[in-house]
């Protein structure tokens, strides 16, 4: 782990009043922060820093801004407790965040035995889009997260920032990042309502309760801003269910969904606009954007790849995932999703 666990030790029993502390480890999981798990006489918690061999000093931001938006949604969103932020580099070389731990499971394509098939799912469809909703209710001014981004013409911003991007580093012919790209351009809805945007919500960047079909905590928000909220629920809903490509672009993703007899996107989407209030007319438009934007960003890892710099079954995938995403674009550009 290549960490000073007496000064981790040290630091932890003056800042928290915690004995015993034990560095366990390496939690799995995500492609960009790293997770500990550290033991105490008081209860687990978790430590969250960047790779301890990133070359960027700005790699700790992710952490900095999770940490910051799970404090402010403490009591609006099912978030893990911030126990402290250190970012004294001499503990141990990197800024970390420490968080309560929560005892729960993250699913992917393969549900728990104690969970009942397709009413399990439901419930926890159900239970995503209420958080989903809190997400965009909560009162950010009020919260003290202005200085978390831009919500002026969010969408336009995202979509010429990801095609000039790709346009400067372009890794294959990929005619349909440059043309859906001028799509949304061209069709942006009206400015759109101003919220907490998640950045990455789905079900796998949740914790539930292994015993039940009940969602614990929503976790991974390093990419959260203030933006459109309608982006989040487009992106929680291009992983939702039936999926038009077969296989689908990162099918590991919200897998179990597509089990028969899972709610439709369009009951979930209702449900969202129901709480928020928030119209949702232009949803086949932030579908489209949600596969298309994923398009893009994840491009430039398969980029890496081609140029022999990465060479994981993560960034493998991508000759396949990228362009099935862009196919999933065009159709929810159509309105077929």
């Amino acid at each position: 782990m290549n960490i000073d666990s007496q000064k981790l030790q040290d630091w932890i029993a003056q800042q928290l009043q915690r004995t015993e502390v034990r560095l366990v480890k390496e939690l799995s999981g995500g492609n960009s922060n790293v997770t500990y798990l550290i033991d105490s006489a008081q209860g687990a918690m978790v430590m969250r820093t960047p790779p301890g061999d990133t070359i960027s000093p700005k790699a700790h931001r992710g952490v900095e801004r999770e940490a910051k938006v799970m404090r402010a949604l403490q009591q609006h969103v099912a978030v893990p407790t911030v126990l402290a932020w250190c970012d004294d580099t001499s503990v141990i070389n990197r800024p970390f965040a420490l968080i309560d731990y929560v005892d729960g499971i993250s699913i992917t394509d393969t549900l728990p035995q104690t969970y009942n098939g397709s009413i399990a799912i439901n419930s926890l469809g159900e239970q995503l889009i209420d958080q989903l909703a809190a997400i965009a209710l909560a009162p950010w001014r009020e919260l003290g997260l202005e200085d978390m981004g831009n919500p002026d013409n969010f969408l336009q911003r995202q979509i010429e920032r990801w095609l000039e991007i790709r346009r400067q580093s372009p890794a294959r012919e990929l005619e349909g990042i440059e043309q859906i790209g001028q799509w949304l351009l061209a069709n942006l809805p009206a400015e759109g309502p101003q919220g907490v945007v998640h950045g990455d919500f789905h079900l796998d960047n949740t914790l539930c309760s292994a015993a039940e079909a009940r969602l614990l905590a929503v976790i991974d928000w390093e990419m959260a801003t203030i933006g459109d909220p309608l982006t989040d629920l487009g992106l929680f809903l291009m992983f939702w269910g039936p999926r038009r490509i077969n296989p689908p672009g990162f099918a590991h993703v919200q897998a179990v969904t597509r089990l028969e007899g899972a709610s439709s996107r369009q009951v979930l989407a209702q449900r969202w606009s129901d709480k928020t209030g928030i119209a949702i007319d232009n949803l086949n438009y932030y579908l489209c954007f949600a596969f298309w934007r994923l398009a893009a960003i994840v491009e430039g890892a398969y980029a890496l790849y081609l140029a022999g710099k990465v060479d994981t079954p993560y960034a493998r995938g991508l000759e396949y995932d990228v362009p099935a995403l862009l196919q999933e674009a065009q159709l929810a550009s159509e309105g077929d999703w």
